[in-house]
């Protein structure tokens, strides 16, 4: 069983908005740390936005104001809408499990991944 399944990629224009969804396998609890990372081609793995057990979101610098990420538990799915997408913001995302109620940025914290969604803004 997969533990997180990431959707909602597509291909937009700058400007345009689009909403992630990683959805969590029984095993895999969202009340805990999770986050969105995203790798452009020759680039490295970079978080966008984690939120915490609390309640606590926090954003990278490039994505404040833009990116909304939040969970809802009932579903046991976490969630990344973006507005204002920029060329800039194409890559292929991918949600991620600390298994710990503090979140980090650093990617060897996250135990669980997805198998990650393209975004693909034009401009």
């Amino acid at each position: 069983q997969v533990p997180l399944v990431d959707s909602g990629g597509g291909s937009v224009q700058a400007g345009g908005s689009l909403r992630l969804s990683c959805a969590a396998s029984g095993y895999t609890d969202i009340t805990y740390c999770m986050g969105w990372f995203r790798q452009a081609p020759v680039k490295g793995r970079e978080a966008v936005a984690h939120i915490d057990g609390y309640g606590t979101s926090t954003y990278a610098d490039s994505v404040k104001d833009r990116f909304t990420i939040f969970k809802d538990n009932a579903k046991n799915t976490l969630y990344l809408q973006m507005n204002s997408l920029k060329s800039t913001d194409t890559a292929m995302y991918y949600c991620a499990a600390r298994l710990s109620l503090s979140c980090r940025w650093e990617v060897d914290e996250y135990r669980y991944w997805g198998q990650g969604t393209q975004v693909t803004v034009s401009s």
